[in-house]
């Protein structure tokens, strides 16, 4: 009764309204970030893609790698270039309009399970959350796939008897919305079909809970003429309409899928291949089927949604407050909306763990408002003091976004891509001022951003040559043909906690290297020794390092004498 109190004693903010001054804190918060170059996978696939479609009208690229992911962020980024120019703050604006949206969408979601001034608080805990905070502006299908996934959630739970506050949706056109939206984030990512597949088979749990009347239905059995009383007619009339809305719920939930079938037949037509080039398939999906991967990778996703980040706070006291709050009897949210948010908390932390090559926590943006909406409930249901532990959860969002946590991760869950986009920048600078004809040894994705001037890194591309990453092994081969290159930039690839330090990831060392690719990379002076070069440059940020390696050997450079008018070949 309390949240259903409170959910009434304000006057709901429009989310229209709301839209303004959720943009401009967005673009504030990430004012230092919007001129960045592009990052990870940012330059290896998705603006190269969307930069394809603006030239050349494509929907698969022709540039980078035909890894089949749909095209709707290339469609709606060429679109936004069309009209505000194609250059990174352009691109960066988009990201924070596309955020906005997804934390609309939040609010709403949350407005209808916790009650208005609860939604508030989720909303503000998912924007500064260090995984949201770091996507927020970060060109990824990710972010395009939640706006649609979380809006879509808004219209499929807007029901009677699952809301705290009253439903003002006519079932069928939610339906229609519900069916819109999912295809809407198929269409952007892949991976967003496994919310509408899990909301799929939740309807049908339902339906196994209805009273026995709609299952008499369902199996085509009809009343006896002498039963059918009058009370017993409107209960068969309520069977007949709840059957029915099943079935609408059930197709809508179906169409995402059939969209994306349509897809993959037409990739497949265009491409020859279904599901992306077979090393891709191959990587995201077919070598991830063994039983100690996948229960390896269940136990990395439970500390991705549980503690990953400081999400250990919240989710600590939600534990606390749900065990008091048993113990009364009262729930902490509306039935329905528990087994709904359940149900889809699972149903990511199984499937991505099985899909994907890498554990990437992008995957999971929509399950964190969920999360965070359920531990929201539960303090709110039990301590008027909950506003507190919500100050304490937020200080610690924004301690993740700075402070790195003392077990490996990837850059993109915090700040520490802007780190490692920085000294990335540096070196690349360091590069192109000292040595602008020289042939550079480096991995990707620095090998694309010497490659690709659009990625915001230099001006004019460099001559390169590729290594894999700078293990032991790789520079090892590197040293073998040493004329194919003049300089090198290493970094890490990988960010690892400081050596001495703390590191509560260091008894998965063997798994992570069977499954997940780990590698140890050489330091600066260590691939300096191998590669008989010296170091001349190199920068550390909070553990993001890079470093330029040059030779005494040195690379030509052709000099035009003003005297004689020859060239000779000097070694620099």
């Amino acid at each position: 009764m309390t949240r259903r109190i409170d959910a009434q004693e304000h006057a709901p903010i429009s989310v229209t309204w709301l839209f303004a001054p959720v943009f401009a804190a967005v673009t504030l918060l990430h004012l230092t970030l919007l001129r960045l170059p592009y990052f990870w996978d940012e330059g290896g696939y998705y603006v190269p893609a969307a930069w394809d479609f603006f030239r050349l009208g494509t929907v698969i690229p022709v540039t980078t790698v035909r890894n089949a992911h749909p095209p709707l962020p290339s469609v709606v980024m060429a679109a936004w270039w069309k009209i505000f120019g194609f250059h990174i703050l352009s691109t960066r604006l988009l990201m924070c309009v596309m955020t906005t949206f997804a934390l609309l969408a939040v609010f709403k979601l949350a407005r209808m399970f916790v009650g208005q001034t609860a939604a508030l608080a989720v909303l503000v805990l998912t924007a500064i959350y260090p995984v949201w905070f770091a996507q927020s502006t970060l060109a990824h299908a990710d972010m395009f796939a939640a706006v649609f996934t979380l809006w879509a959630l808004c219209f499929y739970a807007d029901r009677p008897g699952w809301t705290v506050t009253a439903s003002h949706g006519h079932v069928r056109r939610n339906a229609v919305w519900v069916a819109v939206l999912f295809s809407l984030a198929c269409m952007a990512k892949e991976t967003a079909i496994v919310i509408p597949a899990a909301l799929f088979c939740f309807e049908v749990m339902l339906l196994a809970d209805r009273r026995p009347a709609v299952m008499a239905l369902i199996r085509g059995e009809k009343p006896q003429a002498a039963s059918t009383l009058p009370n017993e007619v409107g209960i068969l009339r309520a069977a007949q309409n709840d059957r029915r809305l099943d079935w609408q719920w059930l197709i809508a939930l179906m169409v995402p899928a059939l969209v994306l079938v349509l897809w993959y037949a037409y990739h497949h037509w265009k491409t020859g291949f279904t599901f992306g080039n077979p090393e891709y398939l191959r990587y995201n999906a077919t070598a991830n089927m063994s039983v100690a991967r996948v229960l390896s990778s269940l136990r990395h996703r439970l500390v991705h949604l549980t503690t990953h980040m400081n999400l250990f706070l919240p989710v600590i006291a939600a534990i606390v407050i749900f065990l008091l709050a048993s113990r009364t009897g009262k729930p902490i949210l509306p039935r329905p909306a528990v087994r709904m948010i359940a149900v889809l908390l699972v149903a990511q932390w199984i499937a991505f763990s099985v899909l994907g090559g890498a554990l990437l926590t992008r995957y999971l943006l929509p399950a964190y408002p969920l999360l965070l909406i359920v531990c929201v409930a539960a303090w709110q249901s039990r301590t008027r003091y909950w506003p507190l532990i919500a100050g304490l959860s937020l200080v610690a969002f924004g301690i993740g976004c700075e402070v790195n946590p003392p077990y490996p991760f990837a850059p993109e869950d915090n700040l520490a891509y802007r780190d490692m986009i920085v000294v990335h920048q540096h070196a690349i600078d360091f590069v192109t001022s000292r040595y602008p004809q020289a042939t550079v040894l480096t991995a990707w994705p620095v090998l694309a951003d010497l490659q690709r001037p659009e990625l915001g890194y230099l001006k004019q591309p460099m001559k390169t040559a590729a290594t894999e990453n700078f293990s032991r092994e790789e520079m090892r081969k590197a040293a073998m043909n040493p004329a194919a290159y003049d300089v090198v930039i290493v970094f890490s690839t990988k960010y690892d906690p400081p050596v001495g330090g703390l590191n509560l990831a260091g008894h998965s060392r063997d798994d992570d290297k069977r499954f997940y690719d780990w590698h140890a990379d050489l330091l600066p002076a260590e691939a300096a020794a191998m590669l008989h070069g010296h170091v001349v440059w190199e920068e550390d940020r909070k553990g993001e390092w890079a470093a330029v390696i040059t030779f005494p050997r040195g690379y030509d450079v052709r000099l035009r004498s003003p005297f004689y008018g020859m060239a000779w070949g000097s070694k620099l």
